[in-house]
């Protein structure tokens, strides 16, 4: 196993700060004196480790897709150990409390975090961001097809279930962990379940 040099643990850290002062504030959000701050830098030290901040801004959401990616595949595994099905689990685990406020941490999905602003950047940072929404979309197939769905329809239920999943979190995060906010997030939680899963005959 390598070891990373002082110079990768160093933009790592970078990132690991911009990746969640991406999901906490959103693109306008990240500036790179706070995240230089953040890592225990100066900011002269910044273009040592990235050309601009369109650069720092596409490796922290890519680093910020794959850790929630893995968060949410992590909590899905449990709740499938619990006796749900794939696609039940990974819609509990999507639409769930925790996930709500995770973005408050700077953490949670980078599709929820900042769906309504991905379509306003620059062309490098929108390709990223269509990467993340692919990458959503093909998490929710998998479980539709562990459920016995395949093909097209698949592949078009997904589109629409993932969209269905990411609205809902937004706007339950609208209203944050009160209970209006709880409450939206619980009745979409329960329509897509009704819509999507199979139910026992």
């Amino acid at each position: 196993m390598t070891i990373p040099s002082k110079r990768e643990q160093t933009h790592q850290r970078i990132v690991d700060v911009a990746a969640r002062a991406l999901r906490r504030n959103g693109f306008a959000g990240v500036g790179v004196a706070d995240v230089m701050k953040g890592a225990g830098l100066t900011h002269g030290g910044f273009y040592a480790h990235f050309d601009s901040r369109e650069a720092l801004l596409v490796e922290a959401l890519e680093h910020a897709d794959a850790a929630s990616t893995a968060n949410l595949d992590r909590r899905a595994a449990a709740l499938r150990e619990d006796g749900a099905s794939p696609l039940a689990a990974l819609v509990t685990a999507y639409l769930s409390e925790k996930h709500l406020v995770a973005h408050e941490s700077g953490l949670g999905c980078v599709v929820g975090a900042l769906g309504s602003e991905m379509a306003r950047q620059e062309a490098p940072l929108r390709e990223v961001a269509r990467s993340r929404i692919e990458r959503l979309v093909g998490q929710v197939q998998a479980a539709l097809e562990a459920e016995g769905r395949s093909g097209d329809a698949a592949a078009g239920k997904a589109l629409a279930l993932a969209g269905a999943m990411v609205g809902a979190l937004q706007i339950a995060r609208t209203f944050g962990p009160d209970p209006q906010g709880s409450a939206i997030l619980a009745a979409s939680r329960q329509a897509l379940l009704a819509q999507y899963t199979r139910q026992p005959s």
